[in-house]
C-alpha cells in the first residue's frame, strides 16, 4: 500500500476546522490532505486515491453533494468511503447524502471521539475496497 492510500482527504472550507479534523485523522492513525473547495477535493481524490474522504456540504464552489456524486461516478474514486460532515444535520440532508453515495453523515458540532472512531472504521473498510475493473 502506498503512502497516499493511508491518507484521509479533509474537504472543509474553514481552514481551522479543516486542520482540526485533520488532527483527528492523525490521532486515528492516518495522514491527512486538506482541500478547501470542491474542485481541489476532486483533483486530489483523483490524483491521490485517499482511503477516506471527510466532506463538508457547504463549500464555496460546489456543494458537497455534487462533489460526492462526481466521486461516485468515477471508477478511480467510486469505492472511497465519503463521510459528510456538516451543520446541515436534518433528515433531508441525510437523505441527499445517501442518494449521492455518502457512506455516513456526521452533524456539526461533532463529538471528537465519535469522529476518530468513524475515521478508523471507515478508513479501514475503505482500504480493503478495490475499484471495479470496468
Amino acid at each position: 500500500m502506498t503512502q497516499s492510500r493511508r491518507q484521509v482527504l479533509v474537504v472543509e472550507d474553514d481552514p481551522e476546522i479543516n486542520e482540526l479534523v485533520g488532527a483527528y485523522a492523525q490521532i486515528a492513525g492516518f495522514g491527512y490532505e486538506a482541500a478547501l473547495n470542491g474542485f481541489t477535493a476532486l483533483s486530489k481524490a483523483f490524483a491521490e486515491a485517499p482511503v477516506l474522504i471527510l466532506l463538508d456540504v457547504m463549500l464555496p464552489d460546489m456543494d458537497g453533494f455534487e462533489v460526492c456524486r462526481r466521486l461516485k461516478r468515477d471508477h478511480l474514486t467510486c469505492t472511497i468511503p465519503v463521510v459528510m460532515l456538516t451543520a446541515l444535520d436534518r433528515e433531508e440532508y441525510r437523505r441527499r447524502g445517501q442518494e449521492c453515495g455518502a457512506a455516513a453523515f456526521l452533524g456539526k458540532p461533532f463529538d471528537p471521539d465519535a469522529l476518530i472512531e468513524m475515521i478508523r472504521k471507515m478508513a479501514s473498510d475503505g482500504a480493503n475496497l478495490q475499484p471495479s475493473q470496468t
